[in-house]
């Protein structure tokens, strides 16, 4: 079992990205669950026709200990198995708090082992990288952490931080840095700018998706450019990155 983490800044397209790798990655036969931790809880919209599911934290409030996996977790007809941990209620708790309370729900309730996906990947915001949202890095929850990013100024800000994150936890056995992936906005400079990130991290930019009409076109009928433009350029780069993740990606198959 491989198990990402793909971070970034928020609105850099984490879960665009998450959403198309993971029916890429089903449509060949893998067994993908794809966790949302993000507090907007949207990770997985995409693979459920635009619709939000249930949250772990939010069935949590309204469950109790009567929580069971199969509130949590929905398979997809494509057969991705989607999570949303969720977070606190509004003005009211502490989101990163609500990231590790849902990744340790999961692994008590034995979701790994009860559906035992060949690949895990968690969605998670980074324009912060404090305890519960390095959750992913940290104690064998992602074997490979890879960072989304353009090369606008506060996302390659973001994604430092997060790289040096990943460091910070690497020394301690923890998770490794993958790679960065470059999502371009047609802002100049920015292949350099990314590159020269990638550089003071001793690493390496993995791939690079163009702005395209389709990711929009697609987003509005509920589907992922895989399924909605399958022969586009943009489908194309998506397919790419699936396999350079799997290829990257520490773990087994």
């Amino acid at each position: 079992m491989k198990k990402l983490a793909i971070y970034g800044k928020g609105g850099i397209g984490k879960s665009t990205l998450c959403c198309n790798v993971s029916a890429i990655l089903a449509k060949k036969g893998m067994r993908v669950m794809q966790i949302g931790c993000d507090p907007k809880a949207d990770s997985t919209a995409l693979l459920h026709g635009g619709q939000r599911i249930p949250t772990v934290l939010g069935l949590t409030r309204e469950k109790g200990s009567a929580l069971a996996l199969t509130d949590a977790v929905c398979e997809t007809a494509s057969g991705v198995i989607c999570v949303e941990a969720g977070g606190p209620v509004p003005g009211l708790g502490c989101a990163g708090r609500g990231i590790i309370n849902a990744l340790e729900w999961l692994e008590r309730m034995g979701a790994y082992e009860t559906y035992r996906p060949d690949l895990v990947l968690y969605d998670v915001l980074g324009d912060v990288v404090c305890g519960g949202f390095a959750m992913p890095m940290r104690k064998g929850y992602a074997d490979s952490v890879f960072v989304l990013t353009s090369g606008e100024k506060m996302s390659c800000y973001a994604a430092a931080n997060i790289c040096m994150a990943a460091q910070q936890f690497r020394s301690r056995g923890y998770a490794q840095l993958g790679g960065l992936i470059l999502n371009r906005r047609g802002t100049p400079g920015e292949d350099a700018a990314v590159q020269t990130l990638a550089d003071d991290f001793d690493t390496t930019v993995l791939a690079a998706l163009d702005r395209a009409p389709e990711f929009a076109e697609a987003e509005a009928r509920g589907l992922t450019v895989a399924e909605a433009f399958p022969d586009s350029q943009a489908a194309q780069q998506l397919a790419v990155i699936a396999d350079v993740l799997l290829r990257s990606g520490g773990g087994t198959t």
